[in-house]
């Protein structure tokens, strides 16, 4: 029998390899980025054209490469960063595995220009699927340019996984926001398609987040500092009444490397836990700095996950360092046992002299029933201290006189109101009196049944009837629309608007009017016409529906139709706590009777509780 195992070719290895460093075009540009920090370059461009899939460029200002260099850039763990097994534990660079380029390279036609500051001419090396197609001396910039085109053009099913163009776009955006927090003090800037979607310029990190999430997060972010013998921690943190609730703005950095860990995330969550729900997520942005040698980073091809040598003594800093920054800024309760400030406004500064006791003046003999007489405008302030005399019944008025009979005629409205109120209910058609619906504490609707009592929740119920609405609009495209007197502009991030334009379709078919207004910027023209009856806030109702469709999609793995309509019926149903009248109430029971499930909110609970009579006769004990 002949032997079976053999060596696989380079090329061969390399496409293997890349399926577990490069699985969407997002994961070839944070490599690209990542090479040009470790370039020393401060200053990056990125230009996107079809959200990477035909063109990623990085051009840096970097140290460049020598011609020998950058012929071994892409070779199999070639790396100018380790150079024993012990230089594992000692890593302050992006990247250090040496797989990135050659990964690259054997799924794309790549494109290298670099050239040193001391050399004159520079490099042009350009490689498809893992061949040499050419290398020879070049005008160039200083540092390096790198374009990726046609990614995965000779892996036809991995191109067939990628998904929408801003679907692929979002994933982009996201690796470029983590790599530009991490580095405030390099000039970023991304484009896409010959549109421009972020300028950075070098700042400082409080100022890179605000260029990055928008002016409104100046007034977000609270600091954080800590120094300790294990690690430094320093970055900002929202503030509880602007939190979300989707995850997004969440970021944790070690040793400027950005990583996904649940368990410092909890920390943080923690902080916050009596001042948020559990479906609020607040905005962070923190940096632990750490030896290298407590952390091992070579856990993942992706670098996003860490092992720590004392992961509880990080927790606990971590938590303690939130938490007194929350209550520094007053934001959560303190207790001061210096000064009560609770009492601070009612301490004065006046001399003790100066301050008069306060008096009181009144008439014993004021007659609330005594007969007013025309007083001249000159003598009004003396009417207030006018004494009356006299019995009881003198100078009192007709109605005054009489005061007893107010009662019967009080008694006799009553009735009359009563009877004219349940005649007009059997005119119109309304549900006589002694059967008529009620609501308990504004959250409940109660309604008599043959077998006993029926309870409605009315937000559940509320939502079941707009969601099934919804879903059918999104089906036959038939949302009816009513317009805006006054169009309002919304400006979103730049991840919030590439999701807007990919829903765009779906979102007019629910009855929106939204048009594409500049950058990062939608008009809203129109809203549904099931909403035009409620003072809704077209922008703010708009911001939930993104909010939502993300919520959903993360939670429940949702199609997009269905995450849209959950996230509209969610953000437009009525509120527990809502006063409704006897119409509306019958109006509810009726439409959600029409649904195709009416006993099930669209998170799965009941909407519906029946009571039976024998469950009542069992309290009374019959």
């Amino acid at each position: 029998m002949s032997d079976i195992i053999q060596l696989l070719p380079d090329s061969v290895a390399n496409q293997i390899a890349a399926g577990e460093v490069v699985q969407r075009p997002a994961s070839a540009v944070k490599e690209l980025l990542e090479n040009a920090i470790d370039a020393g370059a401060n200053k990056i461009q990125l230009v996107i054209k079809d959200a990477g899939k035909a063109l990623i460029q990085v051009i840096d200002n970097g140290c460049g490469m020598t011609v020998a260099d950058a012929k071994m850039c892409f070779e199999r763990h070639a790396t100018s960063k380790v150079r024993k097994a012990e230089d594992l534990f000692a890593i302050r660079t992006m990247g250090f595995r040496g797989e990135a380029m050659a990964s690259i390279a054997a799924i794309a036609q790549v494109e290298m220009k670099t050239r040193r500051h001391e050399d004159e001419v520079g490099t042009l090396i350009v490689i498809e699927g893992s061949s040499f197609i050419q290398q020879e001396p070049v005008a160039a910039a200083q540092g390096t340019s790198i374009s990726i085109k046609n990614l995965f053009f000779n892996t036809p099913a991995r191109r067939n996984f990628l998904k929408s163009n801003p679907a692929e776009m979002r994933h982009i955006i996201d690796e470029f926001q983590r790599i530009a927090l991490a580095n405030p003090g390099i000039a970023f800037s991304l484009h896409h398609d010959g549109s421009e979607i972020y300028r950075l310029p070098a700042s400082a990190l409080k100022q890179r987040i605000v260029h990055l999430f928008g002016n409104n997060y100046n007034e977000r972010l609270i600091p954080v500092e800590e120094e300790t013998s294990i690690i430094n921690l320093k970055g900002f943190i929202g503030k509880p009444e602007f939190a979300k609730r989707t995850r997004g703005e969440q970021f944790f950095f070690v040793n400027n490397r950005f990583i996904k860990d649940a368990y410092l995330n909890h920390a943080v969550n923690r902080a916050y836990e009596e001042l948020l729900s559990d479906e609020n997520f607040p905005l962070y942005v923190l940096f632990i700095e750490i030896d290298p040698a407590n952390i091992d980073v070579n856990v993942h091809p992706t670098k996003t996950e860490i092992k720590y040598l004392d992961e509880k003594s990080i927790y606990a800093i971590l938590h303690s360092a939130v938490k007194r920054s929350l209550g520094r800024f007053n934001i959560s309760p303190t207790i001061d046992f210096d000064q009560e400030t609770g009492f601070s406004n009612m301490i004065s500064h006046k001399a003790p002299e100066e301050i008069v006791p306060p008096s009181i003046s009144f008439n014993p003999d004021f007659n609330p029933f005594a007969e007013e007489r025309p007083v001249p405008r000159d003598h009004a302030y003396a009417s207030f201290t006018k004494s009356y005399t006299g019995s009881p019944g003198a100078g009192m008025s007709p109605s005054a006189k009489n005061w007893g009979s107010l009662y019967e005629i009080a008694k006799h409205n009553t009735a009359e109101q009563s009877s004219l109120e349940l005649s007009e209910s059997n005119e119109e058609g309304y549900v006589p009196v002694q059967k008529q619906l009620m609501q308990l504490h504004n959250r409940y609707i109660i309604s008599q049944i043959k077998s006993g009592l029926m309870l409605i929740d009315q937000q559940a119920a509320h939502e079941r009837i707009l969601y099934e609405r919804f879903l059918l609009h999104l089906e036959d495209r038939k949302g009816a629309s009513q317009q805006s007197l006054f169009p309002q502009t919304i400006t979103l991030s730049p991840n919030d608007y590439e999701l807007a334009k990919s829903l765009l379709d779906d979102i007019k078919s629910l009855g929106f009017e939204v048009r594409e207004f500049g950058k990062n910027t939608l008009v809203i023209e129109g809203i549904p016409v099931d909403l035009g009856s409620t003072n809704v806030n077209e922008t703010q109702l708009f911001e939930h529906l993104i909010e939502g469709f993300k919520n959903s999609q993360q939670e429940l793995k949702l199609d997009k139709r269905d995450a849209l309509a959950r996230s509209m019926a969610r953000n437009s149903a009525i509120k527990s706590g809502t006063v409704l009248g006897q119409t509306e109430m019958n109006t509810l029971i009726e439409q959600l009777f029409a649904c195709k499930t009416p006993n099930f909110s669209i998170s799965g609970k009941p909407v519906i509780q029946t009571i039976g009579l024998a469950e009542f006769d069992k309290k009374f004990d019959k």
